[in-house]
C-alpha cells in the first residue's frame, strides 16, 4: 500500500510562518505576504543607492531589506529603495529630527513607514530557509537580516537615554542614522540633477547641504551633540 505523504505547505505559509513564529513580527492575511509596521518596528525609507553609501558610514545598522521595483508598467523614476528597520515609534519622530537637524525639506527622499503601515516580507535567509521552503521570488530580500534567537527590537536604531551605542553591543541612535541617510539622499539627489543637465559643462556643482551634515563634516561650529 502506497504511503501517504503530507501536502507540501504553500510558499507563502512557509514565509509567514517563518515571520510569526521564529521573529513575532505579525503579518498580513495576504499574498504575497507583507510585514505590519508599527507593532514591533517601523521603518527608514531611501533610495537605495543613498541607502548603500549609509551602510558603508554606518557598520552597525538593524535589519535592513532592499525593496526592488515591480515589474511592470512603471515609471521611469521607480528605483529599488532601501528599508532600514528602526525602533517603533521612530516614523513619527522623523519630521521632528529632520526639522531639528535642519533639513527641512530638502532631504524628500527619506520617508518612513510606522503605525498602521506595512512592508513586503522579504524572502527567507538563505540560512534559515528548511526544505521546500524558501518561498517564491519575493519583491524584497535582505541585506543585512534579523536573527532569530534574540529580541531583534534591542537593536533598532532608537532615540532617548542608551541610544548611540551601537559599537558597544546596543541600538545604534536614530538621530545619527537619520542625519547621515539625510546626507546621502540629498547627494544622491543632487547628482542625478547634475547628470540631467546634458547642456551644461560637467564641472564642479556647489551642494546645498543641512548645518547638521556640515556640523558633521566639521565645517560648522558644533551647537548641539549629533
Amino acid at each position: 500500500m502506497a504511503r501517504a505523504l503530507p501536502r507540501p505547505r504553500p510558499p507563502f505559509a512557509a514565509v509567514r510562518q517563518w515571520y510569526e513564529d521564529e521573529l513575532g513580527w505579525p503579518t498580513t492575511g495576504t499574498e504575497p505576504v507583507e510585514l505590519l509596521t508599527g507593532p514591533r518596528f517601523d521603518v527608514l525609507e531611501m533610495p537605495a543607492g543613498a541607502g548603500r553609501a549609509v551602510l558603508r558610514r554606518m557598520p552597525r545598522t538593524g535589519p535592513v531589506a532592499l525593496l526592488r521595483p515591480e515589474r511592470g508598467d512603471k515609471p521611469a523614476g521607480d528605483r529599488p529603495k532601501l528599508l532600514m528597520l528602526i525602533a517603533a515609534g521612530g516614523a513619527e519622530e522623523l519630521p521632528e529630527i529632520l526639522e531639528w537637524l535642519e533639513w527641512g525639506t530638502l532631504a524628500a527622499d527619506l520617508t518612513a513607514r510606522g503605525a498602521g503601515g506595512r512592508m513586503p516580507a522579504p524572502a527567507i535567509p538563505a540560512e534559515h530557509r528548511a526544505s521546500g521552503g524558501c518561498g517564491t521570488r519575493e519583491a524584497a530580500g535582505w541585506v543585512r537580516p534579523p536573527q532569530p534567537g534574540y529580541e531583534v527590537e534591542d537593536f533598532l536604531p532608537a532615540t532617548g537615554f542608551g541610544a548611540g551605542i551601537g559599537d558597544g553591543g546596543g541600538a545604534p541612535d536614530l538621530v545619527r542614522l537619520v542625519s547621515t541617510a539625510a546626507t546621502e539622499c540629498h547627494r544622491a539627489r543632487l547628482v542625478r540633477a547634475r547628470n540631467g543637465q546634458s547642456d551644461r559643462a560637467c564641472g564642479a556643482q556647489p551642494l546645498a547641504f543641512s548645518n547638521a551634515s556640515r556640523m558633521s563634516a566639521g565645517t560648522r561650529p558644533r551647537s548641539f551633540t549629533l
